[in-house]
């Protein structure tokens, strides 16, 4: 896995653009930030809801790591090389899902019914 195939995924999503923040790469949704990727190009984090990131910390701990903002725990931290592919796109998914208005979500889930 590296940043052309993370830069793929999020961007075959419905109205997604990419960004400058900071010092990152953002992904977003008319918007609102669903992905960040550090200049190092070596990780993505990607902002899901607390059950994901526990998912995705079980079932990968050597890709995966929790990413706090402070208290919060915000999302999970995926180091790119060696992790399997699909978690990324099921994780990049599942941000874009919670980021995107219902609407949008529900007509790409029309043609996407198997995600």
């Amino acid at each position: 896995m590296d940043e052309v195939e993370v830069r793929a995924i999020a961007l075959g999503l419905p109205e997604t653009r990419e960004q400058p923040h900071f010092a990152m790469t953002s992904f977003r949704v008319r918007g609102s930030i669903f992905a960040t990727m550090p200049a190092e190009r070596d990780s993505v984090h990607v902002f899901v809801p607390e059950e994901d990131v526990h998912n995705a910390v079980a079932e990968q701990p050597d890709s995966c790591e929790e990413l706090w903002w402070g208290q919060k725990l915000d999302g999970v931290r995926v180091k790119l090389a060696g992790t399997d592919p699909s978690l990324v796109n099921w994780l990049l998914i599942a941000a874009w899902r919670q980021k995107a208005p219902k609407k949008l979500v529900a007509d790409w889930l029309e043609t996407n019914a198997e995600v």
